[in-house]
C-alpha cells in the first residue's frame, strides 16, 4: 500500500486549494471526497450562484471556481478519490495513520481535514403538502436556474442563499417573491440592500402555511405571523433556503478535541493529535470567532499545509517563498 505525506479528507473548495499547495511543497497527496464529484457545497448548494467575496474575482459563479481550483489542484497529479467516506482514523505505532473508508484504507503520515460542515441536508418547513411537492415545483437547492425561467417563484428565507437566489433569478423568472418571517436578514448588508431596492415583491413577517395544486405546485398560501391574515400566491416554483442539518459522521469519533461541531486547531491549524489539521468551515481556531469565508478557508489550507510540511521534515522551512520563484 502506498503511503502517502498527506491526506486531505474533503474535496471542497478549502480541500482542492490545499491539495494543490501540498503540491507546490512536494508532498505526495491524496483527496478522500464523500461526494460523488468535488466542490462540497458549492456543487451540491448552489452551483449556479455568483460568489462575490473571492479575491481576484469581482463576481464568479460556484461551479466555475469549482473547475478553476480542480485544474489548479490537478497540475500536480494528486490521488483522488471521490464518492467514498472516511470512516476511521487509526494511529500507528511507526508514526502513521490509517484512514479507512466505506470502500478501503489509506495510509498516510499526515492529515488535512477540510470537510466543510460535514454531511449535509436541507432543513424542512413541515408544511402542509411539503413532501408531496418536492421535485414537483418545489425544491431546496437550485442546480440549474434556467429550469426557473419565465415562471412565478416563491422564495423562502432571509439568509445569504434565499436573498442571492432572489436577485439572481429575478431578471430570469417572470416575477419573484421572497417571505421572510421577520424583518432582520441574516444576509450580506449590500446584498439586503439591493433587494429592498429592487422590484421583488418582498414580504415581511410572511411565513408559508400551505402548498397547493393538482400534480405540481400552483399556489401558496402565506400569513403574517402578527395578525394570521393569509395571502394566495400563484406560483410555478418555491424554492425553500432555511438552512439546512449538519453532521460531522464518524469524525467526531477520531478522538480530536471538538467544538461543537467543529474540530479545535491553534494559530497553526493543528489539532489536539499531532500530524493532522484541520481548515476551513469544520475548523475552531481558538480565541476567534467563526468565519465561514471561501477566503479564510484558502488561507487557513495554506497554513496547515506549511506546517504539515514541517511536520514531516523539520529540517524544511515553513515559509515557501513565492508562488512565483516556482517554474512550472
Amino acid at each position: 500500500m502506498d503511503i502517502f505525506d498527506i491526506t486531505i479528507v474533503g474535496g471542497g473548495p478549502t480541500g482542492l486549494f490545499a491539495s494543490f499547495y501540498s503540491g507546490m511543497r512536494e508532498m505526495k497527496t491524496k483527496i478522500l471526497e464523500a461526494l460523488p464529484e468535488l466542490g462540497g457545497q458549492l456543487t451540491v448548494l448552489y452551483p449556479e450562484k455568483y460568489i462575490y467575496d473571492v479575491a481576484g474575482y469581482p463576481k464568479v459563479l460556484a461551479k466555475d471556481l469549482v473547475a478553476g481550483l480542480a485544474e489548479q489542484a490537478d497540475k500536480f497529479q494528486p490521488a483522488l478519490h471521490v464518492n467514498e467516506r472516511a470512516l476511521k482514523l487509526i494511529r500507528q505505532e511507526d508514526g502513521f495513520m490509517t484512514i479507512e473508508t466505506d470502500k478501503g484504507s489509506h495510509q498516510t503520515k499526515a492529515v488535512l481535514i477540510t470537510a466543510g460542515v460535514g454531511a449535509f441536508s436541507p432543513n424542512k418547513l413541515g408544511v402542509p403538502n411539503e413532501d408531496r411537492y418536492h421535485g414537483k415545483g418545489l425544491t431546496y437547492f437550485v442546480k440549474d436556474k434556467s429550469a426557473f425561467r419565465g415562471k412565478k417563484v416563491l422564495i423562502v428565507g432571509g439568509g445569504d442563499s434565499a436573498v442571492d437566489w432572489a436577485l439572481g433569478l429575478k431578471d430570469l423568472a417572470s416575477k419573484v417573491t421572497l417571505i421572510h418571517r421577520r424583518d432582520a436578514f441574516r444576509a450580506h448588508e449590500r446584498s439586503v440592500t439591493e433587494l429592498l431596492s429592487s422590484d421583488i415583491d418582498v414580504k415581511l413577517f410572511y411565513e408559508l402555511k400551505e402548498i397547493r395544486g393538482e400534480d405540481q405546485v400552483q399556489k401558496a398560501v402565506a400569513f403574517d405571523n402578527r395578525t394570521n391574515e393569509e395571502v394566495s400566491l400563484n406560483v410555478d416554483a418555491i424554492l425553500i433556503n432555511v438552512g439546512f442539518r449538519a453532521d460531522m459522521g464518524p469524525i467526531s469519533g477520531w478522538g480530536l478535541d471538538l467544538d461543537g461541531r467543529r474540530i479545535k486547531v491553534n494559530q497553526r491549524m493543528e489539532t489536539s493529535i499531532p500530524g493532522i489539521y484541520a481548515a476551513g468551515d469544520i475548523a475552531s481556531p481558538a480565541g476567534l470567532e467563526k468565519l465561514n469565508l471561501i477566503a479564510i478557508g484558502f488561507a487557513q489550507a495554506a497554513i496547515a499545509v506549511n506546517y504539515a510540511k514541517k511536520f514531516l521534515d523539520p529540517s524544511s522551512s515553513v515559509y515557501p517563498g513565492h508562488s512565483s520563484d516556482k517554474k512550472f
